[in-house]
């Protein structure tokens, strides 16, 4: 294995912004599509509120508030509800 140069791979980074805003280079990019509802995603994996709110390391209200549509989704929740929706075996895997 070898060794990082993080210093340069920043610097490379930064490089890279620089010729794109220059018309020099593109970047890629990815968009990340919406997940489905959180209670859709629980019934595929046929999960309690309970249970899902124990796997998605949030509270019970947390996954109520957004069944109920009190509440959305953020952050590394949506994250999680992409993988269980997309992955569901290794998302039930962190049981």
């Amino acid at each position: 294995m070898t060794k990082r140069d993080i210093g340069k791979e920043i610097l490379d980074g930064i490089q890279d912004i620089k010729d794109f805003k220059a018309g020099k280079k593109n970047l890629v990019v990815r968009e990340l599509k919406e997940p489905e509802a959180p209670q859709v995603i629980r019934g595929k994996l046929k999960l309690s509120q309970s249970a899902f709110a124990g796997l998605m390391g949030v509270s019970l209200r947390t996954v109520q508030d957004w069944e109920q549509g009190r509440r959305k989704p953020s952050g590394p929740a949506l994250a999680l509800l992409r993988i269980a929706e997309q992955k569901p075996d290794v998302f039930l895997q962190l049981r």
